[in-house]
């Protein structure tokens, strides 16, 4: 992870403060929505080469945005990441996970709304997360909430690969998250994601015009290859990546920074 310079705060015009940072100038602009319990860090590097102005978020919930009381959906999301991109004027837009899946609810109403597209990793379309993707979510928060630090950093832990999990960076970024989630917390409203979908009906999603990146892991839980391969089938211009193995931003990260960078500089 990279360390996090000085972030911004917009006030949406729905009326939820979300923090930003953005980075660089010019056209195109991307805007970076990251995964549940990640955050501005955690997409970063997968900016590091793409042209332009990036806009990096923290949804709802997360960091120094705020969080709402009440229930959340994935449309609560979608909008929190179309008033950052609307406010920026960003006409590119990448999603990790439950970034993916807000970014699919906003197209659903906006399918015309961005250039071009990156989806990685997506965890859930209109079907509900079930067994271990669920049970893994729900250890996450309820860890956070427990302020246990050892118990948090043992399902963090289960982000890097095992042959990895002894190494010097392994630990450091084992520590660095759960110092964050441990001081900023996460916004209760993301509990009842883990059961949410992320739209009515996936279908919908045939509408989107821009050409479009999808990209999976092998044997990924959290983010299973089906759901990457329904989605690449429902948007009339996509293409898939599926890498070998999980955990692929500790085992194949120059690649996947290569993929997503050449992808999101390409001339219309």
């Amino acid at each position: 992870m990279l360390p996090s310079p000085p972030t911004e705060l917009l006030g949406a015009p729905h009326g939820v403060e979300l923090e930003y940072l953005a980075t660089g100038t010019g056209r195109p602009v991307t805007v970076f929505a990251h995964g549940l319990g990640g955050g501005i860090a955690d997409t970063r590097p997968l900016g590091s080469g793409v042209p332009g102005s990036k806009i990096f978020i923290q949804l709802r919930g997360h960091g120094r945005s705020a969080a709402p009381p009440g229930e959340w959906s994935y449309a609560d999301l979608a909008a929190d990441l179309a008033a950052v991109a609307d406010f920026h004027r960003a006409d590119q837009a990448l999603g990790i996970s439950l970034g993916a899946g807000a970014l699919c609810r906003l197209l659903v109403d906006r399918p015309d709304r961005f250039r071009r597209l990156v989806f990685f990793l997506p965890a859930v379309l209109d079907t509900p997360r079930t067994g271990p993707s669920h049970a893994r979510l729900t250890a996450l928060l309820d860890a956070i909430g427990s302020g246990d630090r050892d118990r948090l950093a043992e399902v963090i832990f289960l982000e890097v690969p095992a042959a990895l999990r002894a190494t010097v960076a392994a630990r450091a970024f084992v520590r660095e998250r759960a110092d964050r989630l441990l001081r900023d917390g996460l916004g209760a409203g993301l509990a009842g994601l883990t059961g949410r979908v992320a739209v009515p009906d996936a279908t919908a999603l045939a509408a989107v015009t821009a050409p479009a990146l999808v990209i999976a892991a092998a044997g990924d839980e959290l983010h299973p290859v089906p759901v990457a391969e329904r989605l690449a089938s429902l948007l009339p211009h996509a293409q898939l990546h599926v890498y070998d193995q999980p955990g692929v931003l500790w085992t194949a990260r120059a690649d996947l920074r290569e993929r997503i960078s050449a992808f999101l500089g390409a001339p219309d």
